[in-house]
Formats: C-alpha cells, structure tokens, sequence
C-alpha cells in the first residue's frame, strides 16, 4: 500500500479533505483524534496569524482556510514573517483592480478580469513578507515560502510560466487535476452561477 492510500484512508476516517497530502487540517485532525479536543482547541488558539491575516483568512473557503494559517506557521518556523494580505475578491472587486493601468490610474496589477482569477472563488490568497512592520515587495523569501507552500499542496504562482506571481497561492479542487487553468476557471465560474460546491 501505498503512502498516499494511506493517508487518503486516514483524511476519510478523520472526515477531512481527501487529498493524499498530510498537510495541516489532516494533522490537526489527528490531534484531536489521539490528544483530545482540549488539546486541539490548545494547539488552534496558538496559531501565529496576525488580525489582517485573519480577516483574509476568513472570505477563503473552509478547505484553505487551513492550508493558509499552516503556511503562515511553517514560515515562522524558518525565521520568515508572512502574511496573507488578499483573500476572496468579488468580481466588481477583481474588475476594479483590472482597470488599473488601463481606464483607472495606477500601474496594470493583474491580467484578470472578474470571474477570471481564482481570488474570485474562495481557493486563492496572497500573501506579503514583512521585516517587523516592513513589507518587502521583492525578496529571495519569497520563493523559500514557495517551496514551503508547495510542500503543503498547494499552488504557487511563483511556479508559473506564463505570469510568475511569486505572493499568490491557490488549492486546486481535485476534479481539476488534469485541466487547464483556464478551463478550471470556466467551471469555477458554472459551479458558482449554478450554486454548486467548489470542492463538491
């Protein structure tokens, strides 16, 4: 068997995301199974996320939620100071950072208009490193946090081709595996006018 089976029969068990990925709501999962709730509630309350982080945090979907604050976590661990500084965007939110550089003032800050970017559907965040109250726009940290978030499953702009986005992470659905990203976008775009779940 397999190590990925048997982590899958683990996240079913537990009744977490079935994934194959131990990341950090399998093993808080497994926490609370083997320590008891009071330690779970221990370990939860002890998480280092910031209030902002937090209020960001709070507009992704439950299944990132997680993944967001464990990243959060294991950069503290190598000395690096992250925090999540965009979440959820509506479309009219997503279309008015659009039109920045092209009908509005500013310089072009994305490629994506509303409906287009993952932001858009609760599985995409980004995250800004900080030296005390300092944001560093451009650091070396940003691709060591990269490998880090990798490591915990998701994806990382960073990683792109096309348009390297070294702050942005995002979880793909499993049923989204094998497409594209803009073929997932377009059914991210028919779950949501349908009412049907992201991760569903």
């Amino acid at each position: 068997m397999s190590l990925e089976t048997m982590i899958r029969e683990v996240q079913a068990r537990l009744g977490v995301q079935v994934d194959g990925r131990a990341g950090p709501e399998t093993w808080h999962a497994i926490h609370a199974r083997i320590i008891g709730p009071a330690g779970a509630a221990a370990q939860t309350e002890a998480a280092p996320a910031d209030p902002r982080s937090e209020q960001c945090i709070a507009t992704l979907l439950p299944e990132v939620r997680p993944l967001a604050r464990g990243l959060i976590e294991k950069a503290a661990m190598h000395g690096i100071a992250i925090r999540v500084i965009s979440g959820t965007r509506s479309y009219a939110e997503q279309d008015a950072l659009y039109a920045k550089g092209r009908t509005a003032p500013g310089e072009k800050v994305t490629n994506a208009r509303g409906g287009h970017s993952n932001h858009n559907f609760g599985i995409a965040f980004d995250i800004g490193i900080f030296e005390g109250k300092r944001y560093l726009g451009d650091s070396p940290k940003y691709k060591a946090v990269g490998a880090l978030g990798m490591d915990l499953g998701l994806e990382w702009g960073g990683s792109w081709k096309t348009i390297v986005d070294q702050p942005h992470y995002q979880l793909r659905p499993a049923w989204a595996a094998g497409l594209r990203e803009r073929e997932m976008l377009a059914e991210l775009r028919r779950r949501t006018a349908e009412g049907v779940g992201v991760f569903g």
